[in-house]
């Protein structure tokens, strides 16, 4: 199966709840989709690469920043050479799309994360969010999912969120379908 893992730059260390869960998918033979971002998805590069997990594809820009197991890359075409949020969004855009769920580790605060986990409820995509503020992961399937899980957001955070993505406040407010751009 094809699992999108992303999330969170300020999130750099996996404690052993997540790596329970990276095992999981290592002993089931899982394909991993994975950006090349610093913070969670070098930290879940470095893990897997020190399990000597080779079924991983590493997506990239017009260049790699981060690919710890030597493993394929996909480089996806950039919409501008302007490097802001919506270039790197490109690649995430891509990933969610050939995925069949995904798995984000979300410290609440990242307008990435919570726009990769928007757009993979919105596909129908079953989506196990890791929310570091509590150290637990919830499974994000639906909207009611979505709710309980922004529910346990600071509303100023949420609301910041909202603004940076485009999204109608407050984003407790029901949101699918969900990918603005």
């Amino acid at each position: 199966m094809n699992i999108f893992i992303g999330g969170s730059i300020g999130i750099s260390k996996l404690n052993a709840t997540i790596r329970k869960r990276l095992d999981d998918f290592i002993q089931r033979g899982d394909a991993i989709l994975i950006g090349d971002a610093n913070g969670a998805d070098k930290a879940v590069q470095t893990y897997l690469a020190e399990q000597h997990y080779s079924n991983v594809t590493v997506y990239c820009m017009e260049e790699c920043r981060n690919n710890a197991g030597g493993w394929p890359t996909r480089h996806i075409e950039p919409p501008s050479k302007k490097k802001d949020s919506s270039y790197y969004a490109t690649k995430d855009r891509v990933m969610f799309e050939e995925a069949k769920c995904g798995m984000m580790l979300w410290d609440s605060k990242s307008k990435g994360t919570l726009q990769n986990v928007l757009n993979l409820v919105g596909a129908g995509k079953r989506t196990l969010v890791y929310f570091a503020p509590s150290k637990e992961f919830q499974v994000v399937a639906t909207e009611q999912d979505l709710q309980s899980l922004l529910a346990r957001c600071r509303p100023g955070d949420l609301d910041a969120a909202a603004r940076k993505l485009g999204l109608k406040t407050p984003l407790t407010q029901p949101q699918l379908p969900l990918s603005p751009a």
